[in-house]
């Protein structure tokens, strides 16, 4: 019986050739053939290299986005998510942006130390940080490698703002940071929800926690008074898309106070990897998939402008959002403009900013 590889969201692991990197080249020896000398593929393990940056924080000054400065505490993500935006970075690695980047994961243990540093400097302007704007600060290795918490202690310390966005109940962990921070007024959490529907979400999110897991942190951190919102980012038409309503109607009975959504976006190589995973576990209807996701990108596969890149355009867009403010005002979620304290921030001790 032949072996199986893990379940994972890519079903090619391709380089990339938008920076001219030269490709893997076969040698001719038996490792080139070894899934037929070892009766199937070898087990895909997930490797994690320590990364050691200068700085921590990055700024962003896009009109898309909702905020100025984000941290992410690892580079590549072991959920595995098909869609992931996030995927071409690991191409400036000389790495693939498809199994490489779900299995050859980079750490950061020197965050925590480093936004203390950050944070200390004179002159340094307080504004929410956002963590899980690229990869997800709760993947499975925050088990073990536990930066995100040693952030989190840093912020409280601190009384520092920040927004955390997940599609792991592994938030729980740190409930006991997060719950008096919100009552503080510095912390608010987006639970990512993309399908209620086990066999999808296996398929699009793989190593994510299932939906009805995500759902009860929802009610979980609702329940503990945080401040708690629900993407059902990213749509993918005639794939999640009919499950709209449904996933609206369940966050609100979570305690959710919003929902928010985007179209998928298919930036860079994740065009191609997503075109390779639609004909392998959707050839019924890859076609339509990618002529709805075209209708919604101006005609391309991705529409990476400013004002349109989040929001997409034209009919199917048009029509998404009115489904969503639909089912928003049926449940009494109404989108509302979430303000964290400033004000309570207290440089560390013995930053340069105390000596002046």
């Amino acid at each position: 019986m032949a072996k199986t590889r893990p379940a994972r969201g890519a079903t090619i692991n391709r380089e990339s050739a938008r920076f001219n990197l030269p490709e893997r080249a076969v040698d001719g020896d038996w490792l080139d053939d070894r899934e037929i000398v070892d009766d199937g593929p070898a087990p895909l393990r997930t490797t994690v290299t320590v990364e050691t940056p200068r700085t921590i924080i990055t700024r962003n000054s896009s009109p898309d986005i909702g905020f100025d400065q984000s941290i992410n505490p690892y580079r590549g993500c072991e959920h595995g998510c098909i869609y992931c935006f996030a995927r071409p970075t690991h191409a400036y690695l000389d790495l693939s942006p498809g199994l490489d980047f779900e299995s050859r994961l980079f750490a950061k243990p020197d965050a925590p130390a480093l936004l203390c540093a950050e944070l200390g400097k004179r002159g340094y302007v307080v504004q929410p940080i956002a963590f899980g704007t690229n990869t997800d600060p709760y993947q499975p290795i925050e088990a073990e490698w536990r930066i995100m918490r040693g952030c989190l202690e840093v912020l409280a310390e601190t009384g520092h703002p920040l927004f955390i966005t997940t599609k792991s109940d592994r938030i729980l962990r740190d409930l006991d940071l997060i719950a008096p921070m919100a009552k503080r007024g510095l912390i608010a959490v987006m639970i990512s929800v993309t399908s209620l529907d086990r066999r999808t979400a296996m398929t699009v999110e793989p190593r994510a926690p299932a939906p009805e897991r995500r759902l009860a942190a929802v009610k979980a951190l609702s329940d503990a008074g945080v401040p708690t919102y629900v993407s059902i980012s990213p749509v993918i038409p005639a794939i999640t898309d009919h499950e709209i309503e449904h996933l609206i109607a369940r966050a609100a009975q979570a305690g959710a106070r919003s929902v928010n959504f985007i179209p998928v976006r298919l930036p860079h190589e994740v065009a191609p990897l997503f075109r390779a995973w639609l004909d392998e576990h959707f050839p019924d209807r890859a076609a339509k998939v990618m002529a709805m996701i075209q209708s919604l990108r101006g005609g391309r596969d991705n529409d990476p402008n400013f004002g349109t890149r989040m929001r997409g355009q034209g009919p199917w867009a048009d029509l998404l959002r009115t489904r969503v403010q639909i089912a928003c005002r049926k449940h009494g979620l109404v989108r509302e403009k979430l303000v964290l304290r400033t004000d309570l921030f207290r440089a560390p001790a013995g930053a340069q900013g105390e000596l002046f």
